[in-house]
């Protein structure tokens, strides 16, 4: 079946996630390339201010004002642009909205944003790693643009209700799905928790029938992974997607789950992994780390915050890790603690080289702002921003290999992978090391 898709609850790496689908609609603002700190509550700074779009414009110039990384703003007068911000009548919450990217593009930095009241809802489910919701992939099929389960999550509501893939809803609460959009259907379909909402369901070969489905908070899984047997041994390998308040313990679990299971050794995989949380990624680290410092991050007043290894980690058995040009921020700093301890190989291609913190905060109208607030620098101190980390063993893919590993996600991690396939195979001279400098057992008498 060819669908387009839109995920409610339900984050996937772009590779898996284009096997049914030929445009990709997300239901959420992607945390493209952004280590963020946990959003920030911030109160109306402009109480002055009348009751107007003024007031999130002037929020705005004081966050920036205070926080932003560099202290000359890229050597714009901010406070002069506070001036003409506050000179201009606004018509709206847009109009504002419009002026305030404006402004910020002046800074120079891609990653310092505005977001509107959705993008901000939709950042802070992706960076709390749950969403309110019933825990499907929706999409529309190509053929006949009816709208299509693609996916329930596990122990969701949906799963619960027996909803399946291939299932066409017919109609939302009452209302046809014949003329939604996506987004459309989603607004339909999302709501509070504990409410309700009533689907008519049409199955290949079954009567139509309805459905209510209570809507939940629900987990967003950010961890897959599998025990793959390659020739005589077992490994362990871990997919991740996104560094979400959860993901830390989801790694947890992943990593005692395979080592209870004999993994001899562990594939990480961070291709595609945008990032997410900074202190999800420190975690992570130290989940694999015994010792050793993971980062530091320096803001505008040179205060050093750095971070280490705790004496908590979980193996010692050998890492490779994956990484790719889109292996960027939280995924970098893994990446970089994990190789300049010498605790993992890397193999793959460069990766994207992103060397910020963002804060991220709401406003006084939902609306939010996430703005950089520091750099950061992996344990040998080089600044990786639009440099990226070299991994140990290049292992770049030609694009025929990566059509073939979009057109089909199920070769991922399998031999069919050129990537995986080379970080098995460090995996299995390891083994064989190992084996050989194991000491030798006296023989009993």
């Amino acid at each position: 079946m060819n669908y387009s898709s839109k995920r409610f609850g339900f984050i996937l790496s772009s590779l898996r996630f284009k096997k049914h689908c030929s445009r990709t609609i997300t239901l959420g603002v992607a945390l493209t390339t952004a280590s963020l700190l946990i959003p920030q509550n911030t109160a109306p700074v402009a109480a002055a201010l009348e009751n107007s779009p003024k007031t999130v414009v002037d929020e705005v110039w004081q966050i920036i004002n205070s926080e932003y990384v560099d202290p000359d703003f890229n050597h714009i007068d901010w406070k002069i642009q506070r001036q003409q911000l506050l000179k201009n009548k606004y018509s709206d919450n847009k109009a504002a909205y419009q002026a305030i990217r404006k402004s910020l593009k002046d800074l120079g930095d891609p990653y310092t944003r505005f977001l509107d009241p959705e993008e901000y809802a939709e950042l802070t489910s992706q960076t709390s790693g749950e969403l309110s919701g019933i825990g499907i992939r929706l999409g529309t099929d190509k053929k006949t643009n009816k709208l299509v389960v693609v996916e329930p999550i596990p122990n969701s509501p949906a799963s619960r209700a027996g909803l399946k893939a291939g299932d066409y809803i017919q109609s939302i609460n009452g209302k046809p799905t014949k003329s939604m959009s996506l987004e459309q259907a989603s607004a339909e379909i999302k709501g509070e928790v504990g409410t309700q909402v009533k689907l008519t369901i049409a199955r290949p070969e079954k009567p139509t029938f309805d459905v209510a489905i209570a809507r939940a908070q629900i987990e967003l899984p950010s961890v897959s992974y599998a025990l793959n047997q390659e020739r005589n041994s077992k490994v362990g390998y871990i997919k991740l997607d996104e560094f979400s308040s959860h993901a830390a313990e989801q790694m947890q679990k992943a990593i005692q789950d395979l080592s209870s299971k004999q993994a001899s050794g562990f594939v990480l995989d961070l291709r595609g992994n945008p990032g997410g949380l900074l202190f999800s990624g420190v975690e992570i680290a130290r989940l694999w780390m015994e010792k050793g410092a993971i980062v530091s991050t320096i803001d505008r007043k040179g205060g050093n915050d750095k971070f280490a290894a705790n004496g908590k980690a979980l193996t010692d058995l050998p890492l490779v890790v994956l990484v790719d040009g889109y292996s960027a921020s939280a995924s970098e700093i893994l990446a970089g603690a994990l190789k300049q301890n010498h605790r993992a190989k890397l193999v793959g291609s460069r990766t994207y080289g992103k060397g910020t913190v963002q804060s991220v905060h709401s406003l006084s109208d939902g609306s939010g702002l996430a703005v950089t607030i520091a750099h950061y620098y992996p344990p040998n101190g080089v600044d990786i921003n639009k440099k990226g980390i070299a991994p140990n063993i290049t292992v770049d893919l030609n694009r025929q290999q990566q059509t073939d590993l979009s057109i089909n996600p199920s070769l991922i991690g399998t031999d069919a992978d050129p990537q995986y396939s080379r970080a098995v195979a460090i995996l299995q001279n390891e083994f064989i090391s190992k084996t050989k400098n194991a000491a030798p057992v006296a023989s009993p008498k």
